[in-house]
């Protein structure tokens, strides 16, 4: 039986496979990425990870049951905890302080992304809610599953932790669980509520990309050459 994910898999797939042939996350993948573009990426990625947040705590609220409140409450304990500590551990490697790192200002890509999470999880259902958070989640355990098969990856000195994060049993049943309750809030949902959701999860693979070419180009804003073209 084909699961709404799986639907979601099969129209997202051409988007996802850029994420791996992406030139940020193979240098991650190989070692070769420059360390100030990773400080870059992590520094915007810990601010979305505050509005990540932020998302769950919308879910919790909009939750008709109490399991479903309980894996947001979760969901948003453990991104908190794991993984922004994570990003909290490379700071200190790097050398940015954790007042700095909550200082980082957005970039315009940043701001898109984390407006648009926002705005739909605000006007939304326990659903829309779901359906912000799922890409990521899901792509980054399916990035970091991915690289953790190249040979010595996991095992890089500074890139190594990132790759055993995401490809962690903990974090692969995190997405699962997202997963698994995206399944059951669209299970009996009309089509034109199925393609709305649809919309939003690609929406948001489509800027899971723009992310990494973000962090590729360390790219804050628009160039003045863009905002002159047509």
């Amino acid at each position: 039986m084909l699961m709404f994910t799986d639907r979601l898999y099969q129209k997202a797939e051409p988007i996802w496979n850029k994420y791996l042939e992406h030139p940020f996350v193979k240098g991650i993948g190989d070692g070769s990425l420059e360390l100030e573009k990773f400080k870059f990426f992590m520094e915007q990625d810990y601010l979305y990870l505050i509005d990540y947040c932020r998302v769950f705590a919308l879910g919790s609220v909009k939750a008709s049951r109490l399991e479903t409140m309980t894996l947001f409450a979760d969901l948003l304990h453990s991104t908190l905890t794991e993984e922004m500590e994570l990003h909290r551990g490379y700071a200190e490697k790097i050398g940015i302080s954790r007042e700095d790192l909550e200082n980082t200002k957005p970039s315009a890509t940043l701001l898109a992304y984390t407006s648009y999470m926002l705005n739909k999880a605000q006007q939304g259902s326990e659903a829309e809610v779901v359906a912000c958070v799922l890409a990521c989640a899901w792509s980054y355990n399916e990035i970091g599953l991915a690289l953790f098969q190249k040979e010595g990856a996991s095992e890089h000195e500074f890139y190594g932790d990132w790759i055993k994060m995401y490809a962690s049993d903990e974090f692969t049943q995190l997405a699962e669980d997202i997963k698994k309750l995206m399944n059951q809030l669209a299970d009996d949902k009309p089509e034109r509520e199925k393609a709305h959701l649809e919309e939003i999860f690609l929406h948001t693979s489509k800027l899971e990309y723009m992310f990494w070419e973000m962090a590729e180009k360390q790219k804050m804003w628009l160039e003045d050459s863009d905002l002159l073209e047509d």
